[in-house]
């Protein structure tokens, strides 16, 4: 018997455009909510000139993987240097599950769906993404003044009205261009992790090789995510300085536990503090990084200042091995040990790979009088980011043997003649 794929219906592409339409404004109405909060926890509701919906704005577009530039300076007197590449994850992770689970929602219980249907539900969401993300960008600017204080500039600059300025500008050109690839990346991802999902008829045999390794590496993430929350919420309830740590979790939460994460396996990161500005970090990391050079952080070195350091190894471990469970249980029963250590292994590569890449922090800022050095306190530099050659490589080796040992342990749990080829299913 054949099968016959059915048209699209003449409301199908209103449809798909109106299911378009409510995932990006989703997505952006939950961005600005988490990153309002956040601020908002940090104290930026007091920022004066109502500047608080353009920083709102600007953190969104620095979520959206924006870009945006900052400025300043003094006029004729001083100069400014002033640079921020950072993603604030938490409020990236929120827009991802809410666009990516609406755009899937349409498409669940079918193994294969026409490439011309998928394309014609992801065009119009990436178009609208782009277009709403343009215009929050206009929007994510702002000037402040700052007060120098005592500082030479500040009491030459009262005198000749020049006092020293910062704002903050999104750059359209880059964040369109990096805003594309964020969606583009979502929606591929989204594809390969939900097994309900349909794909294309010739994609469905890689069904078995990608989406199980896929979901659990994803799951793995969210998990530390999840255990971020409740440390965190444990923290800001028992030791104080509670809005801070909130606005921590509302804003950057993935930025710590993901390096956390690749911490606990082996891998290494590295950067540096100076001056009176730092990353909201842990305070032992903090202190780590402390210096004019740059230092490399790996639990060893961050053991040597506190043993409790070695907890991130144990619960690597314990999570790691469950990651090789989830990923054998969801894989059809024929799967071999080696196959599953494969594919976790190189699922947990490309996962590391992406949180070393967007994790990264790199912000300067200083003001100069007269182009002659930095005014004291207020300059200062912070460099976060992986050693990728040691930390996706051990990534490689440890999502392997995760996948090896989960697979042996996953046997009793497999029911007899459990095997899931859509491939099989689907009559032609």
């Amino acid at each position: 018997m054949s099968h016959t794929t059915r048209s699209p219906s003449p409301g199908g592409s209103v449809g798909a455009l109106r299911d378009a339409l409510v995932a990006v404004l989703a997505a952006f109405v939950v961005m600005a909510a988490v990153a309002a909060a956040g601020l908002a926890c940090a104290d930026a509701g007091d920022l004066p000139g109502g500047a608080f919906p353009r920083v709102v704005a600007a953190v969104v577009v620095m979520a959206a993987g924006g870009s945006v530039e900052v400025t300043g300076g003094a006029g004729v007197l001083g100069g400014a240097e002033a640079s921020l590449s950072l993603l604030p994850l938490s409020v990236s992770l929120a827009g991802a599950l809410t666009a990516g689970w609406l755009f899937l929602r349409p498409l669940h219980n079918r193994a294969v769906a026409r490439p011309r249907e998928l394309l014609g539900r992801a065009v119009p969401l990436v178009v609208i993404w782009l277009l709403v993300l343009a215009g929050v960008t206009l929007l994510a600017r702002q000037t402040f003044a700052i007060s120098t204080g005592d500082n030479p500039l500040g009491q030459i600059g009262e005198l000749l009205d020049s006092a020293p300025k910062v704002g903050f500008e999104g750059d359209l050109g880059p964040t369109l261009l990096f805003g594309l690839l964020w969606i583009l990346g979502l929606l591929l991802v989204a594809l390969l992790v939900s097994r309900r999902a349909p794909l294309p008829a010739r994609l469905v045999r890689f069904h078995t090789a990608l989406r199980p390794a896929a979901f659990a590496t994803v799951v793995l993430l969210l998990s530390y995510v999840v255990l971020g929350i409740v440390v965190g919420l444990v923290v800001a309830a028992t030791q104080g300085h509670a809005a801070r740590t909130l606005a921590v979790l509302l804003l950057g939460l993935p930025n710590l536990v993901w390096p956390a994460l690749t911490l606990g396996f082996g891998g290494a990161w590295e950067g540096k503090v100076e001056g009176p500005f730092g990353l909201p970090m842990p305070q032992l990391l903090d202190q780590a990084l402390r210096g004019p050079d740059l230092s490399t952080i790996d639990v060893a070195s961050l053991a040597e200042r506190d043993a409790r350091a070695w907890w991130l190894v144990v619960v690597a471990a314990v999570l790691l091995l469950g990651t090789g469970v989830l990923t054998a249980v969801r894989s059809p029963a024929h799967v071999r040990p080696w196959q599953h250590a494969l594919h976790l292994g190189v699922a947990l590569a490309l996962g590391t790979l992406t949180v070393c890449l967007l994790a990264g922090v790199q912000a300067r800022f200083g003001l100069s009088l007269l182009g002659i050095g930095d005014v004291d306190g207020l300059g200062g530099t912070v460099e976060f980011g992986a050693v990728l050659g040691r930390t996706v490589g051990l990534a490689l080796l440890w999502g392997a043997v995760a996948g090896f040992l989960g697979a042996l342990l996953a046997r009793p749990l497999h029911r007899g003649g459990r095997v899931d080829e859509p491939a099989e299913t689907v009559r032609r």
